[in-house]
């Protein structure tokens, strides 16, 4: 399956990329997260805080996914 994955903010900066496609067999958002984890840049996906969405609409980790999909990774958002 086809996997959109896209990064924002500080998580773009630190991975140097804005977006990616990836080829697998990914059954929910971590499975991607975890794929990625380890490669360089990569573990700011670590983080605790991390929030992320599926096809624009945030979502848990444990989402499931479907070919196609759209994942997007970014930081909480702060205001002031």
């Amino acid at each position: 399956m086809s996997i959109n994955v896209l990064f924002f903010a500080r998580y773009s900066e630190t991975i140097g990329l804005d977006s990616l496609e990836m080829e697998g067999d990914f059954a929910t958002v971590d499975a991607v997260r975890q794929a990625l984890v380890g490669d360089a840049g990569f573990d700011v996906l670590n983080e605790t805080s991390l929030m992320c969405a599926r096809n624009q609409e945030m979502c848990s980790v444990d989402e499931p996914l479907e070919a196609g999909d759209e994942v997007a990774f970014f930081p909480p958002v702060t205001g002031g």
